[in-house]
Parts: structure tokens; sequence; C-alpha cells
């Protein structure tokens, strides 16, 4: 380890920390260092701009150079490379179909499938659309998106009966909207394909907005009580991983 990174680092870490800035003293004291050695460090990142002195306190802050690279990295973030490890880490633990989806234009589009090691069959392909109010995935990202864009989706796009297990009534579907929407992830038994139950987890960006979906389908003779139970917590946990890649902590995300 470079003894001198490593400080530089630290400071950047602690001036994070407090909104209200860090003085010399304070900095020299956290670190057991003397203030000429702080001195230092504090003009090395000011001048790479990952610090700033307040012209008033005097105190130093976090200068807009860490802001830049987050940009750039949110920028770079392929939500499909990024998810994949953790799909992965869902088809071992569970040996069902998982799907990846993103929205758009009022429907989902599956970006990834991984097929586990059970026999399943289902109209889902990489690059195929599908409906939002009928998937657990597309009921999941309609409950992290505001009532109103809601309302104008179910307009536009109707609520077509699917199997005898779709929600068609637009005041049913809103209560199982605020339901998924306080427990956290969504079932669909049976309202899109007879015989695949599926159920489904949100993935928030670092603003906290809905940008994707994640679900395990199988069957819905081996999709019992128990075994939906289990994989809620699978699912939820696998969603909240793949959110905090795309920079989501559950502080910022946003109820609407």
């Amino acid at each position: 380890m470079v003894q001198s990174v490593d400080r530089a680092l630290t400071i950047i870490s602690l001036v994070s920390h407090n909104k209200d800035g860090m003085g010399v003293t304070e900095l020299a004291s956290h670190l057991e260092l003397n203030k000429s050695s702080i001195f230092r460090l504090l003009a090395t990142l000011v001048s790479h701009g990952y610090i700033e002195q307040d012209s008033e306190t005097k105190k130093y802050k976090l200068g807009y150079k860490p802001l830049e690279l987050s940009s750039i990295l949110l920028e770079s973030i392929d939500l499909r490379l990024e998810a994949k490890p953790f799909l992965k880490e869902l088809e071992t633990l569970t040996n069902e179909v998982i799907h990846l989806v993103v929205y758009d234009e009022g429907e989902v589009i599956y970006i990834e499938k991984l097929e586990g090691n059970e026999t399943l069959r289902t109209h889902s392909k990489v690059g195929r659309r599908a409906p939002l109010h009928c998937t657990s995935v597309g009921k999941v990202i309609l409950a992290h998106l505001p009532q109103a864009e809601v309302v104008s989706i179910l307009d536009r796009k109707g609520m077509p009966k699917h199997t005898e297990n779709t929600i068609t009534d637009k005041e049913s579907f809103m209560a199982e909207l605020e339901k998924i929407r306080n427990q956290g992830y969504g079932i669909e038994f049976e309202e899109n394909e007879p015989g695949i139950t599926c159920i489904a987890a949100p993935i928030f960006d670092n603003r906290g907005v809905i940008v994707a979906a994640v679900s395990i389908s199988g069957p819905s003779i081996r999709m019992s009580e128990e075994r939906l139970e289990e994989l809620r917590n699978y699912i939820t946990s696998i969603g909240g991983k793949i959110s905090s890649r795309l920079g989501w902590r559950a502080i910022s995300r946003q109820h609407r």
C-alpha cells in the first residue's frame, strides 16, 4: 500500500462525510499527522479538484471531481453486463428460468434469459416484448412508476385477457400494484401463460428510479406457497444487489 495515496483517499472519505467541511487541525487529529503534512496532501487534492476550500470558513470540503467521475461511470454502466453474475447466482440457487427485462414504450423487453436446469417451455425470448399488466416483471415496473403514467399506459394499451387469471379490472389492478410496491416484489399466477407462475423484483438506478426488473419463472405445479416464500428471499436479494451495482442505495428510493 502506498502510504501517501492511502492518506489522500482517507482525507477524501472523511471530508465527504462532513457536509460542513473539515479543518486542517481536525484532519491532522484523525490521521495522526502534523499540519504541514496535511497541508501538502490537501494542496495536491485541491489542484486535482477532489477537495476545495471554503473561502469563508477556510474548511475543506469535497470538490466536483468525484461527481464528474461518477457521472462518467454511470454513463458507462451496461445493465446486462452488470446484472449477469447476479442472474447466474439466481439460476444456481433456484434452477429455474431467470429473466431480466427493461421497460420501453408501455411494454417490457427481455434482455437476458437463463434457462436453469429444469425443463420449462415459455414464450419468452431475448429481444421479445411482453405486456406489463399480466407479467410479474411488468407489474413490478408499473408499481414503481408515477400513477399518472400507469393510468396513461393502461388507457393506451388496455388490459387484454391472456388467461383466465389475467386481471382486467383497473381498480383491482391498481390495488395489486400498491401491494407490490409495499412488499417489494410481485407474483403472477398464470396471468400471462397457462401453467406458469413468476415472481419478480424491481431494479433501481442511482436516483432510485425503476429501470428494470428480474424474475424467476417455473411451472405452477412446482410453485407452491412454500416455494414462493423461498424464492421471494432470493429475488429481492438479487434485485437489491443489481440495483447497488447501478449506484442505488435504499435511502435514495423514491416511493411515488
